[in-house]
């Protein structure tokens, strides 16, 4: 994996972390900074799950609030949906990025890069000695955007960890003239799937037959309410009490904390090696299956759940 050392002598993995700003992304963040094994190389900003306005300066703020004095700067997209998210999803980092917690010391804000996200992602791939794991908890195209501009990012990166997609034949697409096989992060970009797929890249993909494994549920957050003591563990129960109205068939699952926490700690989760495809047009745009012809992707299927929770406590729980 990668070669960095700190003087602890622990040995640091290089993260660029690609998110789509609702709660569950700026969480994922939150715990990437508290990872004593992460490298966190950047962070890319897309305008799918939460208007981009709102998770650009929340991000920086929790980099500076939590980031332990590194420097990381925030890239915003500038790629567009081909079938954007339900506005009503989108609202709530605007609420995130206003929490006094992130703003009670004034504008103290991690640099904002200079380059849009794909562009960003390239400079930190090829800039950063060794090989990079990207985790990307939204839609992949700011990865098939910069596969586009320069092909060979594929040598520098060690593994894709993507929140996306359902080998299942249901997912959580509701909307007109779909037939409700897709999973959102894939049917927002279709074609960057199948960009991102058809390229040599080593895949572990967690889509909802294991973050249905954990849902947001009033015995998690009064469990994290317990915690507020600890300035982190406070954030994150303010964020989550932001989309915990959501309808019955919104349920709000913990997708992209699931995403990231088994990126590094493997022993959280369950997967299985199989083989799939994508559909990139029609009815069925978005859909991910299983295909004997299809490329090779590790697909997390079990989730540890105490193991996974308890990770979560340990690193949010820190003084």
């Amino acid at each position: 994996m990668m070669r960095l050392i700190n003087e602890e002598d622990i040995i640091l993995k290089n993260v660029y972390f690609d998110h789509d700003g609702n709660v569950d992304d700026l969480v994922s963040l939150l715990l990437l900074l508290q990872m004593p094994e992460v490298n966190l190389t950047g962070v890319g900003v897309i305008d799918a799950d939460g208007y981009i306005e709102g998770p650009v300066p929340a991000s920086q703020k929790i980099i500076a609030r939590f980031g332990h004095g590194k420097e990381i700067s925030v890239a915003a997209s500038n790629s567009r949906a081909v079938h954007q998210f339900p506005k009503e999803w989108r609202l709530s980092s605007f609420s995130f990025d206003a929490f006094p917690l992130l703003n009670e010391h004034g504008p103290v804000n991690a640099e904002v890069a200079e380059k849009p996200a794909h562009l960003d992602m390239i400079d930190k791939l090829q800039n950063t000695e060794g090989k990079t794991d990207l985790v990307m908890t939204g839609p992949l195209t700011d990865l098939a955007r910069a596969l586009a501009v320069d092909p060979t990012i594929v040598n520098k990166i060690e593994r894709l960890y993507w929140m996306g997609g359902t080998m299942r034949t249901t997912g959580n697409v509701l909307e007109p003239k779909h037939d409700g096989t897709a999973e959102w992060n894939a049917y927002w970009d279709p074609e960057a799937v199948k960009t991102v797929w058809d390229a040599d890249i080593d895949i572990q993909m967690v889509g909802l037959e294991s973050t249905n494994q954990v849902p947001l549920n009033a015995d998690v957050q009064q469990h994290w309410a317990s915690l507020r003591r600890y300035p982190m563990m406070d954030l994150i129960g303010q964020g989550y009490a932001l989309v915990s109205s959501y309808e019955a068939n919104s349920t709000y699952y913990l997708w992209d904390v699931l995403t990231t926490v088994a990126s590094q700690y493997p022993e959280m989760i369950e997967s299985k090696n199989i083989k799939g495809d994508v559909i990139a047009h029609g009815s069925s745009a978005g859909r991910t299956f299983e295909t004997e012809t299809g490329r090779p992707i590790n697909l997390v299927t079990e989730v540890h759940a105490k193991k996974f929770y308890d990770k979560i406590d340990e690193l949010l729980t820190k003084e």
